[in-house]
């Protein structure tokens, strides 16, 4: 989805514009089904977490001052994701899933963490912009753009993969300084 649309959806939303529900479900719960149904959940589980996940998008964006720092998307994965499971770890079945480290206990909870990661990313950009060029291009080129070392060496002018692998460690050990030490 586009960012005009994305905008109008949230406008939409916090107006309480029923339309915009219904748009909310039509284009996110295929998305979270997927999700719940890949982990061991039925479409029931699916509904019940997607509806935990859009009522608390409902409710911070009627909080003055709340800015949506991510795509609806972006934020209603990460809620489902952490409620599906917590909700699976209720029903005492084992969870093997490095990225989360200790279940919320609340609605804050996920939320607070996900603004935690939003922090994050934003310190991350930021390093980026202060990398300047190429390093910056070259690193989102790399990670974000899945491009290979020959690919780059060729955009960049590097005289081979080798020199362009040498030349993204310099610019990422650069960023590290830039992340870390401030």
């Amino acid at each position: 989805m586009n960012r005009s649309l994305e905008s109008d959806l949230v406008d939409k939303l916090r107006k309480g514009n029923s339309d915009g529900l219904k748009e909310v479900y039509k284009f996110y719960f295929p998305v979270i089904k997927s999700l719940v149904l890949r982990n061991n959940g039925s479409e029931y589980e699916a509904k019940d977490v997607f509806q935990d996940s859009v009522i608390l998008l409902f409710e911070k964006l009627q909080q003055p001052g709340f800015s949506l720092t991510c795509s609806i998307k972006t934020f209603l994965y990460a809620v489902s994701r952490r409620l599906w499971l917590k909700k699976w770890n209720e029903r005492r079945v084992k969870v093997y899933d490095t990225q989360f480290e200790a279940e919320p206990e609340s609605l804050d909870d996920i939320f607070k963490s996900h603004e935690e990661q939003q922090d994050e990313l934003k310190k991350m950009n930021e390093a980026l912009d202060k990398l300047g060029e190429p390093c910056g291009s070259l690193l989102k080129d790399y990670y974000m753009m899945d491009l290979s070392m020959n690919q780059i060496a060729e955009k960049y002018g590097y005289t081979n993969a080798e020199n362009a692998k040498n030349q993204k460690y310099k610019c990422l050990q650069r960023l590290k300084k830039f992340f870390f030490n401030e």
